[in-house]
């Protein structure tokens, strides 16, 4: 059976940044010490303004691999772990980095053809969700050109993107590219506004800078019928669990009562919406609610938060809970046909 850890991950290292050239050098991040302390604490210095860089770091993952500098061993640890395919997200991108167009460019380019040179590399086992710079929109038209020819299954949103919903038009050239080229979008537990960034900046473990906005996200593409306006569109949220649908569909179908519509409890298998399920959520239930055609998992690969399951295919493939033809449908089956793989 071909196994997807639909959620995993790479930690950007300096080889990430080496893809720019010309003028663009000069908004390569570089990695800076914390001083003035006793701190190990590591930093990207991006545009003027320090990121943190060397937590959530996942200690159990072998460093050449998270970091990708070893294709090959990345490789035998997902055959380790019992994994066919993983599919990559960022990890850097995960936060606001830059209000200048030009540099948002610079870094999704440069970070593209890394993980098109990984791809390569891969055997087919890594493919990715592509950074795309969404302040010029045909430049991140053509980074997604560039990515489907070059391995991505996916193109890669947060919760919130600038101080746009997601579900608003100016987006609505990139889902019509993604549609025509057969790329998921793929929203991943993260923040894209500077302005409920640096909101929630005292919050110390994320829950709402990363996670409830994407929720928020979920309602208002469900909302304002973006599946739709684009009936070949496949849309992921992944990293926030999955206890949160049976709720989420219950306020949607009230609010589409009120508009004289109804809102059916199988509207993710029509809408072609899937969710990264963890193996603590209460799984029977969230199918018995709304089917098991659109419910994948990740393992948060390289990471290490409250996200996190190295053994999430292991372990969802042996849960009691499940039957094996559900277990095998969210390890495999939805997963394929979230990223057409």
């Amino acid at each position: 059976m071909l196994t997807i850890d639909a959620d995993a991950h790479v930690l950007e290292t300096g080889q990430t940044w080496e893809y720019m050239d010309g003028a663009e050098r000069k908004h390569r991040p570089q990695v800076v010490g914390a001083t003035g302390s006793d701190s190990k604490d590591e930093y990207w210095l991006v545009d003027g303004t320090l990121r943190l860089k060397s937590r959530n770091v996942g200690r159990n993952t072998p460093q050449a691999s998270r970091e990708m500098r070893d294709v090959p061993a990345r490789l035998t640890h997902m055959d380790e772990l019992g994994v066919s395919i993983q599919v990559l997200y960022p990890t850097l991108f995960l936060i606001p980095l830059t209000p200048r167009p030009e540099v948002e460019l610079a870094l999704s380019r440069s970070y593209n053809r890394w993980l098109a040179d990984i791809w390569k590399q891969g055997k087919e086992r890594l493919r990715w969700a592509a950074v795309v710079p969404l302040m010029t929109m045909d430049q991140a038209i053509a980074e997604a050109r560039f990515a489907k020819e070059n391995g991505a299954c996916g193109i890669f949103m947060r919760g919130t993107e600038g101080d746009l919903l997601l579900s608003d038009p100016y987006f609505f050239p990139l889902y019509e590219e993604a549609s025509r080229l057969d790329l998921a979008i793929c929203i991943h537990a993260a923040n894209g506004s500077a302005t409920l960034y640096n909101y929630y900046k005292y919050e110390t473990v994320g829950f709402s800078k990363f996670k409830l906005n994407c929720v928020g996200a979920f309602h208002s593409i469900v909302m304002d019928r973006i599946p739709e306006r684009f009936p070949k569109l496949r849309i992921g949220f992944l990293e926030i669990s999955a206890e949160w649908l049976p709720y989420t569909y219950t306020d949607l179908a009230k609010r589409f009562r009120i508009k004289g519509k109804e809102l059916k409890s199988d509207f993710l298998r029509q809408d072609r919406i899937y969710v990264a399920c963890e193996t603590t959520d209460d799984i029977p239930y969230i199918v018995n609610k709304l089917g098991d055609d659109n419910i994948v998992i990740g393992s948060d690969y390289a990471h290490a938060d409250s996200a996190t399951e190295l053994l999430a295919i292991h372990n969802l493939s042996a849960d009691p809970r499940l039957t094996p033809s559900l277990a095998r449908k969210i390890v495999s089956d939805n997963a394929r046909a979230l990223y057409n793989l």
